[in-house]
Formats: structure tokens, C-alpha cells, sequence
């Protein structure tokens, strides 16, 4: 494991030199446009295992994504390395369908501290509600990026994240009425305290959510890549393209159901993943959206 290699596989060139929030920022999007969030490896035979060697050699060596127990593992750890004073979160997500937050905590972040002000770096969330740029950890400010205005409030310790879209324009009007598509425009995200957290902390909810019938990630094969101008996700069949703000206050998005013999191709095409196993899509109906 080098910093060289991870640097070689996001195509980040610049300083290592600043501990500031402008370098932290400029890996941390290198890495959200090069490496997907996905969870490909439960649909095609392979186990998630949180052993940062093995987190190491999937991104960087087999060029594949991964959710967020790998994506902001890896990114802790090349922040550590560079010197950046950098721990573990836990939250717990907010499940729209149910209209309520998950009981169990099963999303890592990583929080980063710049000259006395903490900053969240989340680079495993995907879709619509992955930032673009670390976000002050302040509470009731609204944080406008490319993806939407982002806002943090906390009560009783508790921190809470919200995302405010724009409108949607969809051309497919087959797609105006998806089950992908977040119809409010201010939508929870998830909720975290400041309680440090370990990998070690993640082990069960990793086999919870690759092998429960309940979970998410078995009724949803789910690959996202952000892009310059948005994001791209590939969830069962159905590809999505998203362009932000193409309009005034209007995202556009773009929809298109593929032939299983196209799927793969699409992974390569599209996110630069190459499957070393079989995929098998899969898209159940329900509470994910973008």
C-alpha cells in the first residue's frame, strides 16, 4: 500500500505539501469521479470484508468502487497519512419509505479538523446526496454545492444532514413517475454524533447488509460515479444520468433501461468497472432514490 498508487488511480497530481482545506478538497474529488460507490461484489459472488489491505487492493489494483465502509476507510487513510488530523463517525441513515432513521448505524464518515474547525468528508454516499466538498461542521448553515444546498443542524448532540434539490426535468416522461426519483425537495439524509468511531465498530453491520433479505444493498445492484457536470448511476437495468443546474434551478435527468447483455458493457463504458465475476442485477422496489 502507497500513497503513490492511490494518487496513480484517482489522477490527483497536485501539492501533498498543505494540510489545508483546498488540498483536502481537490483529492476529495478526485476520488468521488474516479472510484464508485457500489455494491456489484454481493450480486456477483464476492464478500465485502473491511480489512483495509483487502479495501486497498479492490479500489486501487482491480480499479473497482465500494460502499462506504471502503470508500471513507480509504480516504481516512490516505488523509492520516498525508498528516491531516482525521477520525471515524458513525451514522445512521434515513430511510424515506419508512419516513424514519435506521436502528442501526452502518454508515462510516470521516471527520477532518483544519485549524480548529471540523470539517465532514463523506465519500461513500452516492447519487444525488454525495457532497462535492467537505462540509464545516456548523450547525443551521446552509453549505450550497453543485449537488444542492447541504445543511447540518444539531440538537441534544445529535448532528442531522439535509439536502435541498432543484427541480427535475426528466424527457423520458416513462420515468416521470420512478420509484428512483426523490419527489421532495428537502430530503434527510442521515444523523451521526461526534462519538469516535473504529472499523471494528462497522464488522456486523458489513455482513448485516450484503447478506439480510431486509437490507438495501441484496434487493439493489447500485453503481454511482459522480461526474464534472453530475453523477451517473447504474442501479438493476435502469442507467440514470443526471446533469446539475442545466437549467435555472432545473437538474436534468436522464433515464435508459438496458439489456442484460448490455449491462456489463455499460459498468466498463460508463464507471471503468470490470467485473471479475458474473453480475447478476437485481432491483426490487423501494426506498432508495436519487
Amino acid at each position: 500500500m502507497n500513497l503513490e498508487e492511490y494518487f496513480a488511480r484517482t489522477g490527483y497530481n497536485g501539492s501533498l505539501e498543505k494540510q489545508d482545506l483546498e488540498t483536502l478538497t481537490d483529492i476529495f474529488q478526485h476520488h468521488i469521479r474516479t472510484v464508485p460507490f457500489e455494491n456489484l461484489s454481493i450480486h456477483c459472488g464476492e464478500k465485502i470484508t473491511l480489512e483495509l489491505e483487502h479495501v486497498y487492493n479492490k479500489i486501487v489494483r482491480r480499479k473497482r468502487g465500494g460502499w462506504c465502509m471502503e470508500n471513507n476507510q480509504l480516504l481516512g487513510w490516505v488523509l492520516k497519512c498525508l498528516g491531516y488530523d482525521a477520525s471515524f463517525l458513525g451514522a445512521y441513515v434515513f430511510n424515506p419509505h419508512k419516513n424514519t432513521y435506521a436502528s442501526i448505524m452502518t454508515h462510516l464518515l470521516v471527520k477532518v479538523v483544519i485549524d480548529g474547525k471540523a470539517y465532514i468528508v463523506d465519500g461513500g454516499f452516492g447519487v444525488s446526496y454525495q457532497m462535492w466538498q467537505p462540509m464545516e461542521l456548523v450547525s443551521g448553515k446552509d453549505q450550497p454545492q453543485a449537488p444542492g444546498v447541504f445543511r447540518f443542524t444539531e440538537k441534544n448532540a445529535i448532528w442531522y444532514l439535509e439536502k435541498m434539490r432543484r427541480k427535475q426535468y426528466i424527457p423520458n416522461q416513462h420515468f416521470s413517475s420512478s420509484d428512483l426519483l426523490e419527489k421532495k425537495e428537502c430530503r434527510k439524509v442521515y444523523m451521526f454524533s461526534l462519538e469516535p468511531r473504529t472499523v471494528e465498530d462497522f464488522r456486523f453491520q458489513c455482513t448485516y447488509l450484503q447478506t439480510s433479505p431486509d437490507s438495501l444493498f441484496t434487493k439493489k445492484s447500485i453503481c454511482t460515479l459522480q461526474t464534472t457536470e453530475g453523477f451517473r448511476a447504474l442501479i438493476g437495468w435502469t442507467l440514470t444520468e443526471t446533469t446539475y443546474n442545466y437549467k435555472e434551478n432545473m437538474d436534468l435527468v436522464e433515464f435508459v433501461t438496458l439489456e442484460d447483455e448490455e449491462v456489463e458493457k455499460t459498468l466498463k463504458e460508463k464507471f471503468s468497472v470490470t467485473l471479475d465475476r458474473k453480475l447478476v442485477p437485481i432491483n426490487v422496489k423501494g426506498y432508495y432514490t436519487i
